[in-house]
């Protein structure tokens, strides 16, 4: 059965929409820098890619209450599955659902009440204790645009998004669902910012994915979603598809809490088990977009992996985390709107701050804008734990 995607949404620190991302891809302008929003709350030693618009703004787009109680994870995805769902419509008894990948969750509130209600007797505080969990935001978003079929949250570190993408492929496939809203979300947040640097994998300056001199990753907030449907539900709606997804698979190879199996074992089994799935060889694929977070152990694992399924005949590969930052649980979701981008455009958009190449690899990414034809189209998202899943996105 194919998988069509038939709407897509993005607010990412490159834009606030998917026409300003894709513009912001094409002029290869970067959305990392210092924070202004959240200034107060994260190191000013690094950078990040930051969503330009405040609490407050989002809220007024989106006409919520500016009192009421809401975390910054359901602002942002509330704003990216409003694009998504433009345009299409409903037949009375589909079946629709809402699957959402996070990993911060509504920490975004909550990470500051230790300080304020039990150390400065805040009392007003124990109410943002009601967005802390993962799954709060996705209630929240799902109740907004009136879905209640089915309900869920991923959280699997930076493959979140992905595996929400997967699942609701699956809940198609098995006739439980007509369409499926699927993605991620995750905001900045001082917990998320302070427990990278304490892995000592942030850059104080733009990262530069594969590059032999890398330093570490930029941290990004940002929410995308697809609108996933079974032909029969694009046709009767009368949508059409955006791209397909053709293959997909998750492995884990469990090698290490937060470092990549340098054998790239994990990654390697969840893209060739992708390949199996949409019965493509790797010569079919002709763009890979990589996880490429910037970090020493991450890059060289996945170009390891790479090179295990695809050899010497490599597609053009690149990492476009240098204009977002890393994302975390959003990042398969955006990095799978980028891919669809890649694909309609037939650009593959480039690895932003390269310098250096990897001493053992035989490949460097693509370093500006290149016209190329494409039918099939590799996403890349690799979370702590060994949690690694490959998309694969065809042409509509």
């Amino acid at each position: 059965m194919k998988i069509a995607i038939t709407g897509m949404g993005i607010v990412s620190a490159i834009g606030h929409n998917a026409e300003a991302c894709k513009k912001s891809l094409m002029d290869g302008t970067t959305g990392i820098g210092k924070s202004h929003h959240l200034s107060s709350r994260l190191t000013d030693t690094h950078l990040f890619g930051e969503v330009s618009l405040s609490n407050e703004e989002l809220k007024a787009e989106l006409d919520i209450d500016p009192n009421l109680l809401i975390s910054r994870t359901s602002l942002l995805g509330l704003k990216a599955v409003k694009e998504a769902l433009s345009g299409l419509t409903n037949t009375p008894d589909m079946k629709a659902g809402f699957i959402s990948g996070t990993t911060v969750g509504g920490m975004d509130r909550t990470e500051g009440f230790f300080r304020e209600h039990i150390i400065d007797k805040n009392d007003q505080r124990i109410t943002d204790l009601l967005t802390h969990d993962c799954g709060q935001s996705s209630d929240t978003i799902a109740h907004y645009f009136g879905i209640s079929k089915y309900v869920n949250t991923i959280s699997t570190a930076c493959s979140s998004s992905a595996n929400s993408i997967m699942m609701g492929a699956n809940l198609i496939k098995t006739g439980r669902l007509d369409r499926v809203i699927v993605g991620g979300i995750d905001p900045l947040c001082a917990f998320t910012a302070n427990g990278f640097n304490s892995l000592m994998i942030l850059d104080t300056k733009w990262c530069k994915p594969f590059s032999e001199n890398r330093k570490g990753l930029n941290l990004g907030e940002g929410a995308a979603f697809l609108v996933l449907e079974s032909e029969q539900a694009m046709e009767q709606g009368g949508h059409k598809a955006l791209a397909y997804l053709s293959g997909c698979a998750n492995a884990n190879d469990a090698y290490h809490q937060t470092a990549s199996s340098p054998d790239g074992r994990g990654a390697t089994m969840a893209m060739g088990n992708a390949l199996k799935m949409a019965g493509l060889a790797p010569t079919d694929i002709q763009y890979i977009n990589a996880h490429g977070t910037g970090t020493q152990n991450n890059d060289e694992s996945e170009s390891t992996a790479i090179h295990n399924i695809f050899g010497d005949t490599k597609p053009p590969i690149s990492s476009t985390k240098a204009y977002t930052g890393h994302t975390l649980g959003a990042a398969g979701a955006i990095e799978a709107v980028f891919s669809i981008m890649a694909l309609q455009s037939q650009l593959v958009f480039p690895n932003l701050n390269f310098q250096v190449p990897i001493a053992q690899n035989d490949w460097t990414p693509v370093q500006e804008i290149q016209q190329h034809q494409m039918d099939h189209v590799l996403s890349n998202s690799f979370g702590f734990g060994g949690n690694n899943s490959s998309l694969i996105f065809s042409k509509a």
